[in-house]
């Protein structure tokens, strides 16, 4: 029976209209015809090369704009090659593209496994399902979970995590920007996520015969400290800028780069991490990948010091990464973070 499907990838080439578990109500539905359509100019974009010359505080300033006004920023000349890139692109389509027995093989619905293929967000807990199947993986330290990654296809393991390398790099040396934009000393955010942890979700959208009806992921911030996406060529990502949703066009070989909470409490809020979502179309599938970079579970998160003062007191108490995430996994995707809860 088709509906018995566990992964959507496998449901939506047989079918004509949206399940009803898909079809959100009526007042939270995409509105696809009020979207604003992205200028190039709606979100910065920041060349990355500058940061290692004489103009690094003209960038350093840049990135104190970008993080202060949206969250969001384009970066280019990162220093991740095209071939990593394309490989990464290629390799996840491949993956996706696999046969049903062959991909069922990743698949688990528990979200404490660190590598996991799953449907929508949280099956267990979500009263309307999202219009997306991901494989996501944990990826540092990378000798700690490579091995239970999928060995099919044959090159995965391989081309996956030569682009987690180039992955950390770019977040190290953003993170150290980021910090530094702030006034901050350049290893500030890098102490404050102790031990580190990475993560990827390699996010596959089929096309859906009533994009209007659905999401691929609604509106909601990212728990994390940073997400570097990198994605394929075809549009469905949107940020909320000024109460508006704007649509953010791909352009090749840049990553959108967006502020996640766990930096919005370390700068106190002078940044803010960006609310945004990912639509549907008819016609095309669409591959999103965004490495998730982290603060290790028993990582203390407060307010930096340098940024709090008699005039400036902290707007959060101190709580471990693992306590905030698990408020996160619990409530759900939302457009309201859960920043709320962790306010003084």
């Amino acid at each position: 029976m088709a509906n018995a499907k566990l992964l959507l990838s496998d449901l939506a080439s047989s079918i004509d209209c949206v399940p009803s578990r898909y079809v959100r109500p009526v007042n939270d539905r995409p509105n696809l015809d009020e979207v604003q359509s992205s200028l190039d100019g709606s979100i910065p974009l920041i060349d990355l090369q500058d940061l290692l010359g004489p103009s690094r505080s003209h960038v350093i300033k840049q990135i104190a704009e970008a993080c202060q006004i949206d969250g969001f920023f384009r970066v280019k000349n990162h220093g991740i090659p095209e071939s990593v890139i394309h490989g990464m692109l290629s390799i996840t389509k491949e993956f996706f593209h696999l046969p049903e027995s062959e991909r069922l093989k990743n698949y688990s619905d528990d979200p404490l496994k660190t590598m996991r293929l799953s449907t929508s967000f949280n099956v267990k807990t979500e009263q309307v399902s999202n219009w997306r199947d991901f494989l996501r993986l944990y990826c540092y330290p990378l000798e700690d979970y490579i091995q239970e990654w999928p060995s099919n296809p044959p090159s995965f393991r391989e081309v996956v995590a030569e682009y987690c390398k180039e992955a950390r790099k770019l977040a190290l040396l953003l993170l150290e920007a980021i910090s530094e934009s702030l006034g901050l000393e350049r290893n500030h955010i890098d102490k404050a996520l102790g031990k580190h942890s990475q993560q990827m979700a390699l996010n596959y959208y089929p096309p859906c015969p009533q994009p209007e009806l659905t999401f691929g992921l609604p509106g909601h911030a990212d728990p994390n400290a940073l997400t570097i996406l990198l994605q394929d060529d075809v549009p469905g990502l949107q940020v909320l800028k000024d109460g508006k949703w704007v649509a953010i066009h791909p352009i090749p070989n840049t990553f959108i780069v967006n502020i996640g909470d766990q930096i919005q409490v370390l700068s106190n809020d002078c940044y803010k991490s960006a609310v945004h979502r990912a639509v549907v179309n008819c016609q095309k599938e669409r591959i999103s990948i965004p490495t998730f970079y982290c603060p290790s579970p028993d990582a203390v998160i407060g307010p930096a010091p340098g940024l709090v003062d008699h005039g400036h007191p902290a707007l959060y108490r101190k709580f471990t990464y693992s306590e905030y995430f698990g408020k996160f996994w619990n409530r759900g995707l939302a457009t309201q973070s859960c920043l709320d809860m962790f306010k003084t």
